[in-house]
């Protein structure tokens, strides 16, 4: 008979059990490296080159924050805790694991109170994980939300971790109750299992063999989970942490990349799945399918045809049916040919960047959408009002089609006049955008904003016809060369100017002046609620009027996601005596107005309720609220709208900041 092993605390009359261990695990670990290999190399056969190498001890930061900490997981609290409660239980078996293997071959030190801390522990991470489990059982099959994926294999997956883990839970129960240790209260969800083995009255024999089947069926599940990693529900596990540590680093969220070039020294505009980069078909395989971006999505939630999970599952699906068809080999697949992935599709993007703030693993839908748009421009699939505009801004240096010389025709009533910052040197420089300078609706609000700042003596101009559109928006619809005519005009008009800083009402000019224009030396740029506030801290901006309103503001994508300027625009509002209340989506996860992106200038299409018409409605349930605080002119216009076609006249009025600063002066 052969020499009695223990394992585990139990001998078992049977060879040494750390070899099968060892060759089952081994061999599991070898398949999954070999399977997500073939998967991997795909993203770089296939995908342009792109550098993701540099400022290694931020991706690691970014790695432990984002993947192991997962603090985007949990800015949702019920499917933050139940993730949590079931990878960080994971987390701890695995490490449990790993020091147990320590522990056995090299050097012994889980003795006395460590161990029983060590089996505490699991034990407890295990009513974790039992928890997790419950709470996603619930969500998946109960409350069932519109946005996760429903498939077989998700199920296949919970059950196999659910498997792993009462499997190891009984294996530890039924050793506790074999050897009945001193310290067998340390785990208490084990010891209570054992008490009921022991109620059975099964013999220890039994009891052993029970031991050895559960354990080998639990070392089997455990092997064929690590097999199946790479094709399976679970892949997340290795391609999120992949993604979040080549996130992109070198560019501000407000930045998009310039229009890339091939081999041949050539623009290439993206529409083939060869012609996205290595790191976007990562996206397409690193997606979680959580749809946490779906939720947030405006255009989504306005019934367009955009879905920002389909968005980047389309590219997962091509390069998996490229991989299916080896024969046809077609990396040259147009993107357009998948439903996910249609002009339309593309068209409907407001670039508001929420989804982009929203995933947990820190995918980037803009970069793709606006490559994509690139190539719709050049091939004219645009619609008739978008080609309109983008005329306009060609001919004029603006989207309504009027001449340079009626940008500054506000400022006819100022006496003296404002002053020309092309011809005499100015402090402050304002750039007043296309929507403030042409639109007769907005015509107020300009001039309101002059008055105030005439008010406090502040030594400012505009560069009247030098002025162009900034060309934000122009860059989101894919326009780049009209982007790079723009840029050179309004370089060229201040480079005549003398001055020391850049104001700006419009978050989207805000954005491209701070992020995207090449000035050869940096410069201070502020929008006007930063220049406010610095005012009013200052004393320059006293107010007498206490106004005593109760009211809400909106975060315009480009001045809050964008740029992170949350505080100054609610300073100023406090500041004028008015009470805040906050809006349920607020900050980074206000809900966009539906203009950005190029959306002002396009036809509407098929919508069911437009995003600034839900904003409205979300404004108006909030208790005793007067007046919908915006700081963006394309807000005025867009909130002012909705106001109106959702019926709500009479129970809330749009203000633009700068009206309270007046009513408080």
């Amino acid at each position: 008979m052969p020499e009695r092993i223990d394992y585990w605390g139990i001998p078992h009359q049977w060879g040494s059990p750390s070899i099968l261990v060892y060759s089952v695990m081994f061999l599991a670990g070898a398949i999954l490296i070999f399977r997500f290999y073939l998967r991997a190399r795909l993203w770089w056969k296939v995908g342009r080159p792109e550098s993701r190498w540099n400022k290694l001890h931020i991706r690691l930061y970014n790695l432990i924050k984002y993947s192991i900490v997962q603090t985007r997981v949990l800015r949702q609290k019920y499917p933050g805790i139940m993730h949590i409660a079931l990878a960080w239980s994971f987390f701890i078996f695995f490490l449990g694991t790993a020091l147990a293997t320590i522990d056995s071959h090299f050097f012994k030190f889980l003795n006395g109170t460590v161990f029983s801390l060590y089996k505490l522990t699991l034990d407890l991470f295990t009513v974790v994980f039992i928890v997790g489990a419950i709470l996603a059982i619930y969500r998946r099959y109960v409350t069932k939300p519109e946005r996760l994926t429903y498939q077989p294999q998700f199920t296949w997956s919970l059950i196999l971790l659910t498997v792993i883990v009462f499997s190891g839970i009984t294996t530890e129960s039924l050793r506790l109750a074999v050897e009945q240790p001193i310290n067998g209260v340390w785990s208490p969800l084990g010891w209570l299992i054992a008490q009921a083995f022991l109620f059975t009255g099964a013999s220890e024999m039994t009891l052993t063999n029970w031991h050895l089947g559960i354990w080998l069926g639990h070392l089997l599940t455990a092997a064929f989970t690590v097999i199946t990693l790479p094709v399976g529900s679970l892949l997340h596990i290795l391609t999120g942490p992949v993604n979040i540590f080549f996130s992109e680093l070198d560019r501000p969220m407000g930045q998009l990349p310039p229009t890339p070039t091939g081999r041949d020294g050539q623009p290439v505009y993206v529409s083939m799945l060869n012609e996205l980069t290595w790191k976007q078909i990562l996206n397409g395989d690193a997606c979680t399918e959580c749809g946490r971006c779906q939720d947030i999505c405006p255009a989504y939630g306005a019934g367009l045809p955009l879905n920002p999970k389909d968005l980047i599952l389309g590219i997962r699906e091509m390069l998996e049916e490229t991989k299916a068809s080896p024969k046809e080999n077609r990396y040259d697949r147009s993107l357009l040919e998948n439903p996910k992935l249609s002009k339309e599709v593309m068209w409907s993007c407001t670039t508001c960047a929420a989804c982009i703030t929203e995933c947990p693993i820190l995918v980037e839908h803009i970069d793709t959408i606006i490559e994509i748009r690139r190539h719709l421009v050049i091939e004219g699939m645009i619609d008739s009002e978008l080609q309109d505009a983008l005329t306009n801004l060609g001919q004029y240096g603006n989207s309504f089609g009027q001449s340079p010389r009626k940008r500054a025709q506000w400022t006819q009533e100022f006496d003296p006049p404002i002053k020309d910052a092309t011809r005499e040197p100015v402090k402050y420089l304002w750039f007043v955008g296309d929507y403030a300078s042409y639109n007769p609706a907005l015509a107020e609000m300009t001039t309101k904003t002059a008055t105030v700042f005439n008010q406090v003596g502040l030594d400012f101009g505009v560069m009247y016809k030098g002025e162009n559109h900034s060309g934000n928006d122009v860059r989101r619809v894919g326009e780049e060369g009209l982007y790079e005519m723009l840029v050179e005009k309004n370089l060229s008009a201040l480079d005549r100017c003398q001055y020391q800083t850049i104001i700006t009402t419009d978050p989207h000019t805000y954005n491209t002046l701070v992020n995207e224009y090449p000035f050869p030396e940096p410069q201070t740029i502020l929008h006007y609620s930063e220049l406010l506030a610095q005012l009013i801290r200052d004393g320059r901006l006293q107010f007498s009027n206490p106004l005593n309103y109760r009211v809400t503001f909106h975060d315009p994508c480009y001045l809050g996601r964008y740029n992170g300027v949350y505080d100054a625009p609610r300073f100023v509002i406090k500041s004028t005596g008015c009470e805040l209340v906050e809006m349920p989506r607020n900050r980074d996860l206000a809900l966009c107005c539906g203009a950005g992106g190029g959306r002002i200038w396009m036809e509407e299409g098929n919508i069911q309720e437009r995003p600034s018409e839900s904003r409205i409605r979300e404004a108006v349930k909030l208790d005793g609220i007067e007046h919908f605080i915006v700081s963006c002119p394309k807000d005025i216009t867009m909130y002012q709208d909705a106001v109106k076609t959702t019926g709500h006249e009479a129970d809330i009025s749009v203000k633009d900041l700068i009206e309270l600063v007046v009513e408080a002066l």
